[in-house]
């Protein structure tokens, strides 16, 4: 198989609502963390990592509790880093007690093996952090699949509904817009991806009830991206 030229040759993905469900998000990671976090910190408090977080939060919240902070966060599921540095490692623990694993959305794994078998580049772009971005990917029903993408990319590039970010990735990739499809489930994200040159595709998966918008490409699984961007068909994989 092999790409054609008017093919982009980079597929930039989502996670939530475009290759992972998001029921595995609000249903099994974010009750986890929210269980496990006030222990974390307690028992973790020399770890960079956390001390850096509670640093912060201190700044962002003067005079309140940290775990109220987080809470806080968590319940406007605010995209804030030190609650997603926080979330990453009570979840990292998790998939290593195998607690935790990812079982993405069926067609997902194939699309991706046979992608990067025919030498597209594959890269996520997340709210999330990178390390949990790895920690799901690498712990899914199917496997380890982290060596099928060349780049995690998380909110350190910017906001995910800013055109400035898109052009931030591009940069820090080396990329052309016009060799990228973003694909993802929010429209206003597909938005600021078009704005930036990116190419643009919306995610609308029946499980989770997405809306379709009408000013990009819509598809209900990554096969469907494939015939509509000219992409290998992973059907075609044996």
């Amino acid at each position: 198989m092999s790409i054609q030229p008017s093919s982009p040759s980079v597929v930039l993905l989502d996670i939530e609502g475009t290759t992972l469900p998001v029921a595995f998000v609000h249903k099994v990671l974010f009750p986890y963390a929210r269980r496990t976090l006030p222990d974390l910190i307690r028992t973790q408090a020399d770890n960079p990592v956390v001390a850096q977080a509670l640093e912060e939060i201190r700044a962002a919240a003067p005079g309140r509790d940290p775990m109220e902070q987080l809470t806080a966060w968590m319940d406007a599921d605010a995209k804030v880093a030190p609650l997603k540095a926080l979330q990453g490692l009570a979840w990292a623990e998790g998939y290593a007690s195998g607690e935790l694993v990812a079982t993405l959305f069926a067609d997902v794994p194939a699309a991706l093996r046979t992608w990067k078998d025919a030498g597209l580049t594959l890269a996520v772009y997340s709210s999330g952090s990178a390390p949990a971005q790895r920690l799901i990917y690498g712990h899914t029903t199917d496997g380890d699949l982290t060596p099928l993408f060349d780049a995690f990319l998380d909110l350190e590039m910017g906001g995910k509904k800013e055109s400035a970010s898109y052009r931030a990735i591009l940069t820090h990739e080396g990329w052309q817009a016009t060799d990228v499809l973003f694909v993802s489930d929010v429209v206003a994200e597909l938005d600021a991806a078009r704005e930036a040159g990116l190419r643009t595709c919306q995610m609308v998966r029946p499980e989770d009830g997405t809306v379709a918008g009408d000013r990009h490409p819509v598809a209900h699984s990554l096969d469907d991206v494939a015939r509509l961007f000219h992409l290998p068909d992973p059907a075609s994989r044996t």
